[in-house]
């Protein structure tokens, strides 16, 4: 059966479909997720996750590209997902568990705070389509074809705001970049 039969009987609430599937791609993708966050039960879950989302929105899902892309995208997706929630919960843990010790110093925040307002404001400057293809790649993580795409130009358009959106950012943030001087 094709990708684009088998999205044709799940939307119809066909639960052999859903199997199918089910079967087809559940190892792969949990190979995918595993090397990615390192391990097995979360990376089972994840799938899991993946594969119910799927259910759940069956009459309603729009697969743009194939069916193997689109479970690919939504598995590395809850992976990236949960490895940035991994990364905020270890940070977090010292305020949590109140241990001064392993809390920043004032002035190391400080710093902190103001590279975090010099990039805002950094890319806020940046003019609107280099904004807009910088924060579809590198906030939304999408690549550079689906860029295209969504904002209806070529690859190389994508690549030319890039390169130039990083010109500028480097240039501006050269006082925060090692070697570029003092704040």
């Amino acid at each position: 059966m094709t990708d684009r039969a088998l999205l044709d009987s799940l939307r119809q609430g066909d639960r052999s479909a859903f199997d199918s599937i089910f079967r087809t791609f559940y190892a792969p993708l949990v190979g995918t997720a595993e090397s990615m966050v390192r391990d097995r039960a979360v990376a089972e879950e994840l799938v899991q996750d993946v594969m119910l989302e799927l259910w759940r929105r069956h009459e309603s899902l729009t697969v743009e590209e194939s069916l193997r892309a689109y479970l690919y995208r939504a598995t590395r997706n809850r992976a990236l997902n949960h490895l940035r929630h991994e990364k905020v919960k270890r940070e977090a843990e010292p305020y949590v568990t109140g241990e001064p010790a392993a809390l920043p110093s004032a002035p190391l925040r400080l710093v902190e705070e103001e590279i975090d307002e010099a990039v805002r404001q950094a890319v806020a400057a940046l003019p609107e389509r280099c904004r807009e293809v910088f924060e579809l790649s590198r906030v939304h993580g999408l690549k550079y074809s689906e860029i295209a795409r969504t904002l209806g130009i070529s690859v190389k358009g994508v690549e030319a705001q890039m390169g130039r959106a990083l010109r500028e950012l480097r240039l501006r943030l050269a006082p925060w970049l090692p070697g570029g001087g003092s704040p």
